[in-house]
């Protein structure tokens, strides 16, 4: 068994335990908060489309995304179902391959994301990626700028935009202290990559969202610090739709049409216990 696969184990086992902080900051944070999300206990509800289900509706012109695919870790897998419910809303189609405990691109942990992305690629055709900026993407700031390079290649090869989004501000713990240098310099390595490619590669500062401090009440981090529940992940769909909109005109749906819908009862928020 790979390192990866290994630490994915060993990771779910620790995913997402407690509360989600409702309070925000950023108004697209207190408008969706507004909505009064709620989640579900353990095994209720909706799980997240993983496939390529909820394709464009019929009259929604050429603006991208039509089909958006979602790559990160836990983190992002926790994102994922608001995210796919919003872009559904917004008439676009929508599929996630982010992994708990993986997703990167970076090191021999992401041989799994090598292995599936030319796949997935293929099979939902997506016009737009968005990597979520893993916090596994561990190494040297060279080594980073190269997997970050060959995820430009790989998705730009697809036909389709790559967009880079930084990671939420997060709580080091003992396992990831050891790799705080990384962890701090992707964000720049991405960004750095992006800049060189500015036809096809953009790069969102999520920060504008979450803030930096992991800590903070805008950061909408649960009590383990890490992950959101389903209000800190309604809040970034809902950012994540204006960040598209002003790149590619894409009308993202008011969060009252899709932030209370099933998908707050999918199955990746079962161990969180949010209220």
């Amino acid at each position: 068994m790979s390192n990866a696969r290994s630490m994915k184990n060993t990771r779910t086992g620790r995913f997402l335990f407690a509360t989600a902080t409702a309070t925000a900051t950023a108004t697209v944070s207190a408008v969706v908060l507004g909505l009064g999300l709620t989640a579900c206990g353990p095994g209720g509800g909706a799980t997240a489309d993983k496939g390529g289900a909820g394709g464009p509706s019929d009259g929604r012109g050429d603006a991208k995304p039509q089909r958006l695919l979602w790559m990160g870790d836990s983190i992002g897998e926790a994102e994922a179902p608001a995210l796919g419910a919003a872009m559904k809303a917004g008439g676009a189609g929508f599929a996630s391959m982010a992994a708990a405990g993986g997703g990167g691109v970076i090191g021999e942990m992401a041989a799994p994301t090598w292995e599936d992305l030319p796949k997935k690629l293929a099979e939902f055709k997506p016009d737009v990626v968005a990597y979520q900026i893993t916090t596994y993407d561990w190494g040297s700031a060279d080594e980073q700028r190269a997997g970050y390079e060959r995820l430009v290649k790989t998705v730009t090869e697809a036909g389709a935009d790559l967009l880079i989004v930084s990671a939420p501000p997060f709580k080091l713990d003992d396992f990831y202290k050891p790799h705080e240098a990384a962890i701090k310099t992707a964000p720049r390595s991405a960004r750095e990559v992006a800049e060189k490619h500015p036809q096809s590669v953009g790069f969102l500062d999520a920060s504008a969202l979450w803030g930096t401090d992991g800590a903070a009440a805008g950061a909408l981090r649960s009590k383990d610090g890490i992950h959101s529940c389903q209000q800190g992940s309604a809040a970034f769909a809902a950012w994540f739709g204006k960040e598209l909109n002003k790149r590619y005109g894409f009308a993202a749906a008011a969060p009252d049409q899709w932030a209370t819908g099933t998908w707050t009862a999918d199955k990746v928020y079962g161990p969180l216990g949010c209220a």
